[in-house]
């Protein structure tokens, strides 16, 4: 026991001698020691593209010129021709090198050597797609999609003067406005007359590949618009998952669409509507009746089918120019002036949204457009003044199974707040706020 003590008590006594020499113990000209952390060493990160390790190649990236071709652009680069040849041959299953398109980006991963010899060749026809062809082993070739990831959000607005001008001010896709415009709200409202004052509140998904490159609203999940203080509600819903059939309907499962498309153009404007008193500058400004329906694009846009139908005309004629009529059943028939080229045959059948043209300037016209024509019991009228039959409905079967689906998302809506509601309801002497599922009142 005593000799255990008399070692804790000599080690105290050691332990003060070294602090003391530590502080004292350095004479004026001597420098303390520093010792220095010693680094670790960490291997360096992939980067990683298209799938390889970037690190272990020197990169070249460009765009296919005018006159490049598969080989020339290898050739350049050091590959001699009979292996080029070789490669073209094995690859030919999987993409025709004959189709690179001037503008598109591609990237050379080369050895590191001298030469900076080509050993793989990356082609992207598009933003989302790529086609590898890889030559530094064996000769292998294939198709493949960068990351893309969906980011969910919601937006509301407030309209001015238009949804276009409402969506730009708070810096969001017009993309939206085309999709509530013409796809979801398309027979139920009219955009071209909305009142200062209606109101939206959507949810909708943002595109975007390799986390980076922005592409997009991708879809709309929901939406609510406010129209002259009448609500309207639309929540998308896939009605056919094998034909990959998708429809927005209302709250009670109510069909928006109808039988017809509001428009044979996804992009462009509606430059002048039905008028039988309308004076047109290509007559030198007499009275002419007008019995079509005006939409400019630029030369070269798609046209569309409006509805399910067959073709009974498809020629050049007169002041028509190219043009394509289809009768849709025994009552509507629809016709589509000035095409630049025809891409439909008579006694075909074409579905909604087929494109059967594109816009063009043939025949008697000012500018490229298309002159929509519509029939209703042998009579041309105003497509815009009909009531037209709706889309089929959704099945009985389908309806249960449609209304439980929305249950959640209409809840998640409803619960998207104006941002005009909130500062109102802030401004008030007194309101009461939901937290925590207990109601706390505020006092301000």
């Amino acid at each position: 026991m005593d000799q255990k003590r008399n070692r804790n008590v000599g080690n105290r006594y050691l332990v003060i001698v070294i602090l003391i020499f530590g502080l004292f113990g350095c004479k004026d000209d001597e420098k303390p020691v520093v010792v220095e952390p010693i680094p670790i060493l960490e291997e360096p990160k992939e980067v990683l593209e298209f799938g390889f390790n970037v690190k272990d190649y020197i990169v070249k990236k460009d765009t296919i010129r005018k006159g490049d071709s598969f080989g020339e652009i290898l050739e350049r680069n050091h590959v001699g021709y009979p292996k080029i040849f070789n490669i073209a041959e094995k690859a030919k299953d999987t993409f025709d090198i004959r189709r690179l398109q001037v503008g598109k980006p591609y990237t050379l991963l080369c050895a590191k050597d001298s030469l900076e010899t080509p050993r793989c060749f990356i082609y992207q026809p598009n933003l989302e797609e790529y086609v590898v062809i890889d030559f530094q082993d064996s000769i292998h070739a294939y198709r493949d999609t960068k990351p893309i990831k969906y980011i969910e959000k919601t937006a509301t607005g407030v309209i001015s003067n238009n949804i276009s001008e409402t969506l730009e001010e708070q810096g969001l896709s017009p993309r939206l406005a085309y999709k509530m415009a013409d796809e979801i709200y398309a027979w139920t409202i009219d955009f071209r007359r909305l009142q200062k004052g209606d109101r939206f509140k959507v949810i909708y998904t943002d595109k975007y590949i390799d986390d980076t490159i922005y592409t997009g609203v991708h879809e709309v999940k929901a939406a609510y618009f406010e129209h002259n203080k009448e609500p309207f509600y639309a929540f998308e819903f896939v009605t056919d998952s094998a034909k990959g059939i998708v429809d927005y309907f209302s709250e009670d499962a109510k069909n928006l669409r109808r039988a017809f498309l509001k428009s044979p153009i996804k992009f462009g404007r509606l430059s002048s509507r039905y008028n039988l008193k309308r004076r047109i500058a290509v007559y030198g400004f007499r009275v002419k009746p007008h019995r079509g329906t005006d939409f400019a694009a630029p030369i070269g846009t798609p046209i569309m089918a409006t509805a399910n139908g067959t073709v009974t005309r498809s020629e050049r004629r007169g002041g028509n120019g190219n043009y394509v009529k289809i009768r849709h059943n025994a009552t509507y028939e629809t016709q589509y002036l000035h095409m630049r080229k025809r891409n439909a045959k008579v006694g075909q059948f074409v579905k909604q949204g087929d494109v059967i043209g594109w816009i063009g300037m043939t025949g008697s016209t000012g500018g490229p457009h298309v002159c929509y024509r519509f029939w209703k019991n042998g009579k041309e009228v105003d497509p815009f003044k009909q009531k037209l039959p709706e889309a089929k409905p959704i099945s009985d079967s389908l309806k249960v199974k449609y209304l439980n689906f929305i249950q959640p998302i209409k809840y998640q809506l409803d619960n998207i707040h104006f941002l005009e509601d909130v500062f109102e309801e802030q401004n008030q002497p007194e309101h009461t706020v939901k937290q925590n599922d207990n109601l706390i009142s505020l006092n301000y």
